[in-house]
């Protein structure tokens, strides 16, 4: 951790955040990766996810899938 920040778990909050104000689920979640040529089973998405320490390509495949198109950090 830097300076108190734990990134693992602000990326985590992030994703699921976006995820949750989409109401969608870890299979719609996959069936969406699926979509645009990334596959992954729900139950590595929710591994992934509980753990917090996804890639940047993940969470970018992820915000990709769901139609992120603003994200506010702050």
């Amino acid at each position: 951790m830097v300076d108190g920040i734990d990134w693992s778990a602000r990326a985590k909050g992030l994703l699921k955040s976006e995820l949750k104000r989409r109401n969608i689920g870890y299979r719609e979640l996959a069936e969406k990766l699926e979509a645009i040529g990334v596959k992954e089973s729900e139950r590595n998405i929710a591994n992934k996810i509980s753990r917090g320490g996804f890639s940047a390509v993940f969470l970018l495949q992820c915000l990709e899938a769901i139609g992120v198109t603003d994200l506010r950090l702050a």
